[in-house]
């Protein structure tokens, strides 16, 4: 049977090649969410969503096994068609197929060939990664890492993929995830410490700047006063996160029940607005406790620990900063929506990675954690020696 024979050696060397340990981190991650996504959406009486992130969830793992199988050396030598990508689909949002969400940021596409809407973002996050991890590697062999041509080669890329997005979508979360992978790829990367608190203190001044000259929505300004005043506007931009520190504190040790959250099953989407997606995590408090919670936190922690393992282990410079990439934006994510839901951070539309409703999101996470995962196996190189 040469063609049984055949098969079964390519599904053997398919899986040698894959990180079967990161896989199944990311796989529990996703059935947990799902069964999470089930609860928060038991009151609308509908299966639909569930049934959208499964089939993203399936999806996911095929895409997770095929770019398994990718070198990464190789697909970086075409940066320059992964960059015109990620400006593509930037682009497209300025087209009739860009469409707005109901906080008014055009964070969306929706193609009329395809069931649910695709977030470019999260298409531009694994793009942007990949050609940074290309700059680093050739101005770390070839340059002078932290002279200032270096640096205003890197800072050129990361302002244009920064300001374009933001420009166009107005998704200022999905922007601030660019600034962090950024940041985290060039400390790994050798970057000089004296540039990242040049950097810190111009954006400072320049937030300073633009919060005193009214440069920034008003809508933005008060999501940052409500974080230090809870009382400001409880009826309305605090509304949210009133409900959600409400759902977690209920829930206290070990939960009200899975699928019996007060909250949670109410048959009104205002007692916890997006309940399903931004605070999937207060739903997880108010059901399964604090012990829910912090299960979930060491499971995306077990995650980004593996993305790490992988870097300091990968084959080439490039493909750790392609893992440290991928970890950073977990990491940013994961920071943010849990401080959402804590009332410590202002609503921007970061869901919780793998946990939250989103297809294209999943797929896209499979596809990055697919990435690590080409990175795994392969010989410990001299430079980490």
């Amino acid at each position: 049977m040469p063609v049984f024979r055949r098969s079964r050696d390519f599904f053997s060397d398919m899986l040698r090649q894959t990180d079967l340990v990161l896989l199944a981190l990311c796989a529990a991650a996703s059935l947990f969410g799902i069964l999470m996504v089930a609860s928060a959406t038991r009151y609308m009486h509908t299966w639909r969503l569930v049934a959208v992130q499964s089939a993203a969830l399936l999806l996911g793992v095929v895409l997770y096994l095929l770019v398994s199988q990718v070198d990464l050396n190789d697909l970086c030598k075409y940066w320059k068609w992964i960059f015109l990508t990620g400006l593509v689909f930037i682009l497209l949002l300025v087209t009739p197929l860009g469409i707005e969400d109901n906080t008014g940021n055009k964070a969306w596409l929706d193609f009329p060939f395809l069931p649910v809407q695709v977030q470019p973002a999260e298409i531009v996050k694994l793009t942007f990664t990949l050609v940074l991890a290309k700059q680093l590697t050739w101005l770390r062999e070839n340059r002078d890492l932290s002279s200032i041509p270096s640096i205003l080669f890197l800072a050129a890329h990361f302002g244009v993929i920064f300001l374009l997005y933001y420009k166009i979508s107005s998704d200022m979360g999905s922007a601030l995830v660019f600034l962090f992978i950024f940041a985290c790829m060039c400390f790994v990367g050798g970057v000089a410490l004296r540039w990242f608190i040049i950097g810190g203190l111009a954006g400072g001044l320049a937030f300073w700047a633009m919060w005193d000259l009214n440069k920034i929505p008003s809508y933005m300004k008060l999501r940052f006063q409500v974080l230090f005043d809870h009382s400001l506007d409880p009826q309305d931009t605090g509304w949210q996160q009133t409900r959600s520190l409400m759902a977690l504190g209920s829930g206290k040790l070990t939960g009200q029940g899975l699928f019996h959250g007060t909250q949670t099953q109410s048959e009104y989407s205002s007692a916890l607005p997006n309940r399903h997606t931004d605070f999937i995590f207060s739903v997880i408090g108010e059901e399964l406790g604090l012990v829910g919670c912090l299960l979930t936190l060491a499971l995306l922690t077990a995650i980004v620990l593996r993305c790490v393992y992988v870097a300091r282990h990968a084959k080439t410079r490039l493909e750790s900063y392609v893992c440290i990439g991928v970890a950073g934006m977990i990491i940013f994510q994961v920071i943010v929506n849990v401080g959402m839901c804590l009332f410590v951070m202002p609503v921007i539309g970061l869901t919780l990675p793998f946990i939250s409703y989103g297809g294209s999101s999943l797929v896209m996470l499979f596809a990055a954690m697919g990435l690590v995962s080409g990175a795994h196996g392969r010989a410990k190189p001299d430079w980490l020696r």
